[in-house]
Formats: structure tokens, C-alpha cells, sequence
């Protein structure tokens, strides 16, 4: 693999100043910490690791690498893991340079008063664009009410933040981000003394978690975003649209959670998960509002000896029973009184637990959101109309719309189970009940009219004296809870049903039987207004299961009675499309190509279906190789008519302290996700690609899938070489999830979830998930169709289809970020010499295609050409990261070799946080 192209420089290195200043003062900062706490030679050797890699990085200098492999090869384990500790907390303290000048700079294109001068991404910069094509604003908000926009957060074993950092680095972020307002030198100081108190509280906390993640807490981790970010910033991008659209829009964002509700693959998640994670959802919520009922009822002085009132909030005071003289003539805080006394009663009633805020009064709970919903535009309305609409957009509007979002369940918890599990729960139930002894060995059709009777027939299948098995028991308790929890927080709290490895039509119709036997389906299937609870959403993963998702979507709807029950129970049908293991399956550009084709597909013939709306769910991960890259183009690229205001994309792994953890910072990429669907559904040509493009990218797909077989799949020793020459295994000793690596003990790659797949390469830099097999096509394409014309072809899908110009984009990404250099360190890691060489070869050649490939079409060797605050990052960054992968190489060899002391352990583990932190999407 020759040397990386080095990133594209920044085209004005004045505006980063700012950023270099920051990145100077936290790592001189670090620096003296380190010095104070492990001492002058330590510190001599952190910065002598750090000159040598930073002028590597610079200078690509043989001497320097040398120099940089023979002190780190020369340290004992414990010098080892101080310097580790000191690379990746620089990372992390990095990352929030990087991120607070990025809200810097937004700040000041805001305040440019030139033509569209906004960030990509900004509300201001997509109602700009869709003025600008004659998009008035009543066509946007008639599209917000048909939208529905939501990120969901998942709990795949990439997050490798424990949440005492996050909190630590939130206040540093708060910190820094101060500094530009203070001018003052006492207050400068201050501020100084603070950052390095924090620093010094970093130095002090454990990198890496003692035990591995439970459930339990991976739903308390995804909580704490909801208490940073979420619950304050939607209602201020609620505000922001109201802003710039000159009204209030309806609903339209919602957040999903897969946290307690996804069975797939993980025997920790049951029943009793999934009513964990609704009840601590409920408790967020509900202490939220409480919290800003209190603060509301202290800011409402407003007497009624100055202003007057509406009869209903005279009423709604009155129902306080609040006798205290001192607020005889305060109704506003009289009704916040009375309001938050039945939101504690109600909290009370669905959790079982008073919280901070128990009930002051007795008065009723809330039957629904709605109620509150009510009591609060009272006393809105009664402001509004005794001039005090000021007073409403400062807490109270803020909270209206907080409860319209997240209501009393907070999220929306999708289910999710394997189908086969789903066949076996159903085998045993038939079996139990006399109806089909061997229910698994039928053939698709006879399957299908099975069911199909079943569901059509009033009586269930399940016997209530009969026993069965553990597994079986624990499927219908996550049904049985379903329907609890659903009656009892709304039916926003649980509407998706995922099926994992969707392949036949029966994998659709088994959970809707499972269903009915649980309570889930009224009516009768097949008779006119039969419904059912949850909608059935299908996950296709691989390729073939892509290319067999239309087929099997029109097949499922020409089933009688299927419309129907779809229609009477809400009109919508989500479609959930997988990302990571497509590409695990048939690499980076296939697996693109073909999500592109079963969109296409499946918008198609949802359109013949106008009265059912169909939402796509992106399976995306961190990783390119993981559908991961900037949401903003992801979304744009997506093939036209397939996004309509319609859109659920997962956020998982680290992705979700980065994009989330920094309230500024998340309310930056909620703001993404709603001006990109909104332009994709405005904007976007509805006109297909033209035909020489899509001719010229299926074959592209087939010579990349090819060639990525070849390797991974077919080379022998492949397997053996992956195991060896990735952190793989210790990746799996990393308490970083509750999700087994494997579906299956053994080191098959077809049973290996893409997670720890996409992980292992990304940490040893080769990032072969997100490039292999695109130079092995374009020059199979260029032999086809000649080097000219082929190459003159490329650049016009380049330049003319957002599709192709995403995936090029986000190639380009992963090129600048993986190190051939380092990737070949680990290759040492292989004990056959002979294996190593021959494999490594193969990737090398394929990374020189790939490279020469890209420089073809993009006409330049730059990478990162056009992204400089990305080209930036990596600048600022890399030299850091690169004695981190260099220690684990060394650590790893160590430990392999029989060197297993706690240090040695902990020492790999600490370069496995250090890299993650540094690249910031490798899961």
C-alpha cells in the first residue's frame, strides 16, 4: 500500500486559528497534568512520542517512524498505559475543540449578511434554498404535517465512552465555549483554573468500564442525552421552523429507541427490559416537566389586581385547592400548582415512584398527554389574550411542545426479533395445539395458507394450561408486555415490529399472528375494520434479501385482507433497510448500489398504493462501511420519491456521544435531519437517474462484489488473517456493550455481526468495510467500455447524481482516514509470515487501485478536496492516533505471546477507547 495521500490544506488558515488555540490550551494544559501526576520522565516521554509523530504525519519521514517504533517498542506496560491515557485524552479533548469551533464558525455565517451563507444543513440555509425555487411556505408546512422525521438510538457495542467522561467533557466543552465572551483577566484566569481542575478530573477517571454493559445501563446512558439535549433542544428546533415558516408546525419529529425492545441476538433483553425501558422513559419525561412546571409556577407572578384572566384559568386555579394567602391574587401560579399536581399524580400512577415532585395535592392523574396538553394551552391562551404573550415563549411554549414530542413515553421503543425465532415461537404453539406438528419443514405456500387460516380463524392457538419452553415463554412475555405498556403510555410508546432477516413472505405474516394470539389485532382478519396495534416492519440486510424486498413487499400485499387490516390501522408501512451487513455481505459499493435499487423498488410500488404511506428506516451505523458518512448527503442521495417527509435513521455507537452529547452540537444535527428531508422531499428531482448512469452502476456492483468475494469470502486463510491481524478478539473483552460479537461461537465471518466487523478494521486503520473492491470496477469498467470514455462517464455521474457523488465522497472520507502504514504493522501481528504476505498483498493492490481509481474521477490527489474542516480534523488529529495504534500492535503481540498481566490487558483496552476517540466513527 503506498503512502496516503496526504488531505487537502486548509484554504484559509486564518479562520482556524481559533482552533489551533484551543487544541495549544487544552494540550498544554493536559501536558502539566500529566507531568504533576506521573512525573518529569513520563512527560519527557509523551512529548518526545508526540514531536516524532507529528512530524512523521507532516513529513512522511522513514527516520521519524523508526525513531517513533523504538521508544514505543522500548516501554514498560506501565509507561505504556500512561502514554496511551495521554494520547487518547487528547483525543478526546480534541474532539472538543473541533466541535466548538465548528459552532463558532456556524455563528459567524449566520451573522454574514451576504446571499446564503449558512452552513449545509442549517434551517436557514434550506428555507433559503427553497424560497429560492419557488417553494412557498404554506407547501412546506402542508408537507411538515404529512412528515415524520426520527432519528432512533440503539445500543450496538461501539460506545466506548463511559458516562462519567461525557459529563466531565460536557463541562469542558461548557468551558471552552465561555472563553470567547470573557474579557476580563480575573475572569480569564478563572476560567483557566476551572479547565484544568476538569482536566485534572479526567486524568483522575477510569478510561475503561470494570464490568461489561448491562441493558440496564445502556438504557440509563441513552437517557442521559435525553436530560442533555434532546428534551430542551427539539422544542428549539420546533421554534426554529416556527421561525422561519411564520407558524407553528404540526408534529413531525419523533425520537425512537431500541434500547430494552431489541431481542435480536442478545438473550438480555425480555419482557422485563422492555418495561424497564418504558418505565425510566416515563420518569424522564415526567421529572422534566415537573422541573419546569416548578420554575414556571415561580415565574408566573402575574396578579390578577394588574391583568385579568380567562374563566378556564380561573377554573384551573380553583382546582389547586391552594388556600395560602400570599398567592390569593397569583391564578397563573395557583394553575401551575394544579397542573403539576396531577402530573406527579400521574407519574405516580404509571410508575409507581414519586420522584422529587410528589403530588402536593390530591388530584387526578392524566388519562393521556392530551389532558395536559389542554390544561397548559389554558393557561396560554389566557396570557395570549391579557397581554402576556411574551411570557409564553419563555418556558411555557417550550414545554407545550416538549409534550407534544416526547408525550408520556418519552420514545418510541421499537420491538425487535429474529424471524426465526418468530418461526420457532409459532412451531411450538401449532405443535402445542394440535394444528401443524412440524410447522418449519413446510414449504413457503403451504406456510402462507397456514397462516393465513390461523389468522382468519376468532379462537388462539395458545392453550392456557399447556407449558412451554423458556424461550417460547419469553417471546410471548415481550408481547403480553407490549400490550400492557401500550394501553397504559399510548400508542406512541411502541408502533414498530422489526423482523430481523426478512427473507419470505410467511416472516411477515408470523408476527401478525403472534399478534392476534396476544392481543394485539381487533376484529377478525380479513373482515373490514380489523386493526392491528403494531406496525410489521421488515428488515432486508443482505443482498440477496435486498433484492428480494420489492418481490416480497408486492407479494405480501396481494395476500387477501393484508390492505386492509394495513389501511384500518393507521395507512402506514415502514420498511427498515440494513446497512452494515449488506456490506459485510457484498461490500462497499455493492451494498450501496443495492439500497439504492430496493429504494427505488419499493417507492415505486408504494406509489400504486397512494392511500398507504411508506417510511424508510436506514439501518446506519459510524463506519462508511456501515452506511455511515454525513446524514445531510446521505439523505439527499437517496433515490427520488423515496423520502416524502418520511424518514427513521438509527444513530449507534460513539456516533451518538459525538453528535448528542454537546447540546449546541446536537441541536445542530437535529437540524440536519429536518433540512435534509425537507429538501429531499422539496427539492430533489422526482426525474430517475438516466440510463447510462444506472447501467454503468450495476456493473460497477457486479465487478465490486466480485472482487470483494474473492478476497474475503474465497482466498483461502482470509478468515485466519482477519482474527490475527484486527483487535478482534480483544475488541470482544471490552465492556463496551451487552450484545454478544458473534451470533455464533466460532470464528465464521458470515456469523460475525457487522459491528465488531467494521470496528476490528477501522481500528487497525484499513478500514477495508469502506473501499475494497471500487478500483478492482472502475478498472473492469474502463476495460469494457475504454479508459476515455469510461473516465469521462464517471466524472458526468460524479458531477450530475447525488448518489454516486455521496458514495465517492464518503470513499474519499475513508481513504484519508486509514493509514497504510499502519495497517501494516498489524499485518505483523500474523503468525504465518506466508498468510500474511500473501493477504496483505491483496489488500495493497487493491488500495492502489482504489486510490488511483478515485483520483481518476475526482481529477485531483487531494483527499478531503472539499471538505477542509474534515481535512482539518485529521490534520490536528492523526499524529495523535498513530502512537496509540502503534502501542496496541506492540500491546497485542505482548499479550498473544503470553504476557497477560492486568497492565498488558488494560493497556490494549486503552488503545482500543484512544483510536474510537480519535477517528470518531468507527462503529
Amino acid at each position: 500500500m503506498h503512502a496516503t495521500v496526504r488531505p487537502a490544506p486548509s484554504r484559509d488558515p486564518a479562520k482556524d486559528q481559533p482552533l489551533i488555540d484551543d487544541i495549544r490550551l487544552l494540550g498544554s494544559m493536559l501536558g502539566e497534568v500529566v507531568r504533576e501526576h506521573e512525573g518529569e520522565a513520563c512527560f519527557a516521554i509523551v512529548e518526545n512520542v508526540r514531536r516524532l509523530s507529528v512530524s512523521h504525519q507532516r513529513d512522511r519521514s522513514p527516520k521519524d517512524e523508526h525513531a517513533l517504533e523504538l521508544i514505543l517498542r522500548g516501554l514498560t506496560p506501565s509507561q505504556a498505559v500512561a502514554v496511551m491515557r495521554a494520547f487518547s485524552y487528547f483525543s478526546h479533548l480534541a474532539n472538543i475543540a473541533e466541535d466548538r469551533h465548528r459552532l463558532r464558525r456556524r455563528a459567524e455565517h449566520a451573522h454574514d449578511p451576504g446571499p446564503v451563507v449558512h452552513q449545509e444543513g442549517s434551517l436557514a440555509r434550506a428555507f433559503e434554498r427553497l424560497a429560492g425555487a419557488g417553494v412557498d411556505r404554506g407547501r412546506i408546512a402542508e408537507t411538515l404535517r404529512r412528515a415524520w422525521v426520527s432519528p432512533v438510538l440503539t445500543a450496538h457495542p461501539t460506545e466506548v465512552q463511559r458516562k462519567s467522561l461525557l459529563d466531565a467533557m460536557l463541562a469542558i466543552a461548557e468551558l471552552l465555549a465561555a472563553r470567547d465572551g470573557l474579557h476580563d483577566r480575573r475572569e480569564l484566569e478563572r476560567n483557566t483554573a476551572l479547565l484544568r481542575t476538569r482536566i485534572t478530573q479526567l486524568w483522575q477517571t477510569r478510561l475503561l468500564r470494570d464490568r461489561k454493559l448491562t441493558v440496564r445501563d445502556e438504557i440509563e446512558n441513552a437517557l442521559s442525552y435525553y436530560r442533555t439535549t434532546f428534551l430542551r433542544e427539539i422544542p428549539r428546533l420546533y421554534a426554529e421552523v416556527e421561525h422561519h415558516l411564520g407558524e407553528a408546525p404540526a408534529p413531525f419529529f419523533r425520537m425512537g429507541n431500541w434500547i430494552g425492545g431489541d431481542r435480536d441476538g442478545n438473550p438480555n433483553v425480555d419482557a422485563s427490559t422492555l418495561e424497564l425501558a418504558m418505565r425510566r422513559q416515563c420518569e424522564t419525561a415526567l421529572d422534566f416537566y415537573l422541573t419546569e412546571l416548578h420554575q414556571l409556577g415561580a415565574e408566573l407572578s402575574v396578579s390578577d389586581r394588574l391583568v385579568g384572566c380567562s374563566e378556564a384559568l380561573t377554573a384551573l386555579a380553583a382546582s389547586a385547592k391552594d388556600d395560602s394567602p400570599h398567592r390569593e391574587d397569583e391564578p397563573y401560579r395557583r394553575a401551575a400548582l394544579a397542573i403539576a399536581a396531577r402530573t406527579a399524580a400521574t407519574r405516580l400512577a404509571l410508575t409507581g415512584g414519586a420522584g422529587a415532585y410528589p403530588p402536593r395535592v390530591a388530584l387526578p392523574p392524566y388519562g393521556a398527554p392530551e389532558e395536559l396538553l389542554a390544561d397548559l394551552a389554558t393557561v396560554a391562551d389566557s396570557l395570549r389574550g391579557h397581554h402576556g404573550a411574551a411570557i409564553v415563549d419563555l418556558r411555557l411554549g417550550p414545554l407545550v411542545r416538549a409534550v407534544e414530542v416526547f408525550g408520556f413515553h418519552l420514545a418510541t421503543v421499537d420491538l425487535r426479533q429474529s424471524s426465526d425465532r418468530h418461526e420457532e415461537t409459532l412451531a411450538e404453539l401449532m405443535a402445542k395445539a394440535g394444528v401443524e406438528p412440524a410447522y418449519p419443514s413446510l414449504d413457503e405456500g403451504a406456510k402462507r395458507a397456514l397462516l393465513l387460516r390461523l389468522l382468519a380463524e376468532p379462537r388462539p392457538l395458545r392453550l392456557p394450561f399447556a407449558s412451554y419452553s423458556e424461550r417460547t415463554s419469553s417471546e410471548f412475555g415481550v408481547f403480553e408486555a407490549a400490550r400492557r405498556l401500550r394501553a397504559a403510555f399510548g400508542r406512541e410508546s411502541i408502533r414498530h415490529y422489526i423482523i430481523s432477516h426478512t427473507e419470505t413472505v410467511s416472516d411477515l405474516l408470523e408476527v401478525l399472528l403472534l399478534q392476534k394470539e396476544f392481543g394485539l389485532m381487533h376484529g377478525t382478519f380479513g373482515q373490514p375494520g380489523t386493526t392491528a396495534e403494531l406496525i410489521v416492519s421488515p428488515l432486508f440486510e443482505t443482498i440477496a434479501d435486498l433484492r428480494d424486498a420489492e418481490p416480497i413487499m408486492r407479494a405480501f400485499y396481494a395476500l387477501p385482507g393484508v390492505e386492509a387490516l394495513v389501511v384500518a390501522s393507521g395507512a402506514e408501512q415502514d420498511i427498515m433497510l440494513g446497512y452494515s451487513d449488506s456490506n459485510k455481505d457484498g461490500g462497499f459499493f455493492t451494498s450501496n448500489w443495492e439500497l439504492y435499487r430496493s429504494s427505488t423498488q419499493l417507492a415505486r410500488l408504494f406509489d400504486a398504493k397512494p392511500g398507504i404511506t411508506m417510511r424508510l428506516f436506514h439501518g446506519r451505523g459510524g463506519t462508511v462501511g456501515r452506511g455511515g458518512g454525513p446524514s445531510y448527503q446521505a439523505i439527499l442521495a437517496q433515490p427520488p420519491g423515496t423520502v416524502k417527509g418520511q424518514i427513521r435513521l438509527t444513530e449507534q455507537g460513539e456516533i451518538i456521544s459525538s453528535k448528542y452529547s454537546n447540546p449546541d452540537i446536537g441541536r445542530r444535527n437535529l437540524e440536519t435531519l429536518v433540512s435534509a428531508s425537507l429538501e429531499a422531499t422539496l427539492l430533489a428531482s422526482h426525474d430517475a437517474a438516466p440510463e447510462a448512469f444506472l447501467d454503468a452502476a450495476a456493473e460497477l456492483s457486479r465487478l465490486s462484489m466480485a472482487a470483494y468475494r474473492a478476497v474475503v469470502y474465497e482466498m483461502p486463510g482470509f478468515t485466519d488473517y482477519f482474527f490475527a491481524a484486527t483487535p478482534i478478539a480483544e475488541i470482544a473483552d471490552l465492556n463496551i456493550g451487552s450484545r454478544p460479537a458473534s451470533r455464533k461461537a466460532n470464528r465464521v465471518i458470515e456469523d460475525l455481526r457487522a459491528i465488531p466487523w467494521s470496528f476490528s478494521w477501522g481500528q487497525s486503520r484499513v478500514s477495508l468495510p469502506g473501499w475494497f473492491g471500487f478500483g478492482s470496477a472502475v478498472r473492469g469498467l474502463l476495460a469494457e467500455r475504454g479508459e476515455e470514455d469510461g473516465m469521462a462517464l464517471l466524472r458526468r455521474m460524479n458531477a450530475e447524481w447525488p448518489f454516486f457523488r455521496t458514495v465517492l465522497s464518503n470513499l474519499d472520507m475513508v481513504l484519508a482516514k486509514a493509514d497504510p502504514s499502519v495497517a501494516q504493522r498489524y499485518s505483523e501481528l500474523v503468525p504465518d509470515r506466508a498468510l500474511a504476505e500473501r493477504v496483505f498483498a491483496a489488500i495493497e493492490a487493491e488500495w492502489d487501485l482504489t486510490t488511483a481509481a478515485l483520483n481518476g474521477i475526482l481529477e485531483t490527489e487531494e483527499r478531503l478536496a472539499d471538505n477542509p474542516s474534515l481535512a482539518r480534523s485529521i490534520e490536528h488529529r492523526f499524529p495523535y492516533i498513530t502512537p496509540l495504534n502503534h502501542l496496541q500492535v506492540d500491546l497485542i503481540r505482548r499479550f498473544r505471546a503470553g504476557q497477560t498481566e492486568d497492565k498488558v490487558q488494560r493497556g490494549i483496552l486503552i488503545s482500543i477507547n484512544g483510536v474510537a476517540a480519535g477517528l470518531r466513527n468507527t462503529g
